[in-house]
């Protein structure tokens, strides 16, 4: 989801997920090419050594007056890509084109939000998803072109959820 922070404790939603959140599409991918658990590290590994232009995958979504996310239909055909795999391509190719598909959303999706987001000085990524550098990159680029500060959780603290959620609660208990 993308929030607009205004303080500690205040947000204000601006796009959610209509369906599968990122996390879960990159392991359903991970799973869908035999490759381990978590899915997205391994996932990312692989994409490094395919073509992100062999696999014609759907971009949900992309273009859409509204900002939310929606990852099902690429999962789905993430499935129906492995099913058909031959020649043209192999399962490097399709975790590429995964891959680069669903930061081509996650960038079009929060382009939109920011259109929403006025007094943002920052655009902030978290969670599992936070650690994949292409994501990473790509949102980078995006704060870049709005003027916006862009932060990230070390590498390390991504995988973990629990310390995020501590770590708010720190703040709560600082005020």
């Amino acid at each position: 989801q993308l929030l607009l922070v205004e303080g500690v404790g205040r947000y204000r939603r601006l796009a959610t997920t209509i369906d599968d959140a990122l996390g879960e599409a990159f392991d359903k991918t991970a799973k869908l090419l035999g490759l381990g658990y978590p899915g997205g590290p391994a996932v990312e590994r692989l994409a490094a050594t395919g073509d992100a232009r062999k696999v014609p995958l759907p971009r949900p979504l992309l273009g859409s007056s509204e900002p939310h996310f929606s990852f099902a239909g690429l999962k789905s055909a993430v499935l129906r890509a492995r099913e058909a795999m031959n020649d043209t391509y192999d399962e490097a190719d399709i975790a590429a084109s995964f891959q680069q598909a669903a930061v081509d959303c996650v960038i079009d999706r929060t382009r939109r939000a920011l259109d929403h987001a006025h007094g943002a000085t920052a655009l902030v990524v978290a969670g599992g998803v936070a650690a994949n550098a292409a994501l990473r990159g790509a949102l980078e680029r995006l704060a870049g072109e709005h003027g916006l500060r862009f932060s990230a959780p070390p590498l390390p603290l991504c995988t973990d959820n629990a310390a995020m959620i501590a770590w708010v609660g720190v703040e709560r208990l600082a005020l």
